[in-house]
């Protein structure tokens, strides 16, 4: 029968998984105390970054329905659980692990999808949401302002020649 303090915090654990829509699994071995504390300070505040037992969180995991971190959880452990967008938490994590390169990135998971540590630096470089809609807000702007030119030439070319004869009719 498992002790009540351990369901608890399965159930915790679980519930974090559950709420989160993107989770990365980290070793913190040789950080302190003072540096964890920055760590979860620089992660916002739609990041929990707690550590947990190894066989906890496999079976908080299982219960949330996470299989990526399948074999990934040895070592001191420690995960991220990020709740909305995952990139901003991401570049905060790998900017930290440039200064204290004790911080390794194992692997995570975004929306039901398992990542490898490589994706997390990938999803890390990405520019935030906001970036990436005032782009494509730009790109289709863009898009239309060509469209207005391109209906408007048939017009200033009609208006050119009406003023062309004219001036020709003048002359003559």
């Amino acid at each position: 029968m498992a002790r009540p303090d351990k369901a608890a915090a399965v159930a915790e654990v679980a519930d974090l998984f559950r709420e989160s829509s993107a989770a990365i699994l980290t070793e913190y071995r040789g950080l302190s105390v003072g540096q964890l504390q920055t760590l979860r300070r620089s992660l916002g505040a739609d990041t929990t970054y707690a550590v947990v037992k190894n066989t906890l969180a496999e079976i908080a995991a299982k219960e949330a329905g996470v299989d990526a971190f399948h074999g990934e959880l040895n070592g001191p452990t420690a995960i991220a659980f990020i709740k909305g967008e995952p990139v901003e938490p991401a570049k905060a994590m790998r900017d930290f692990a440039k200064e204290n390169p004790q911080l390794i990135v194992k692997s995570g998971y975004f929306e039901g999808s398992a990542l490898t540590a490589d994706d997390v630096k990938k999803l890390a470089d990405l520019e935030s949401r906001e970036v990436l809609l005032a782009k494509a807000a730009g790109a289709l702007k863009a898009s239309m302002s060509k469209a207005a030119a391109v209906f408007n030439a048939p017009l200033t070319k009609t208006a050119r020649t009406v003023d062309a004869l004219r001036a020709k009719n003048e002359d003559a």
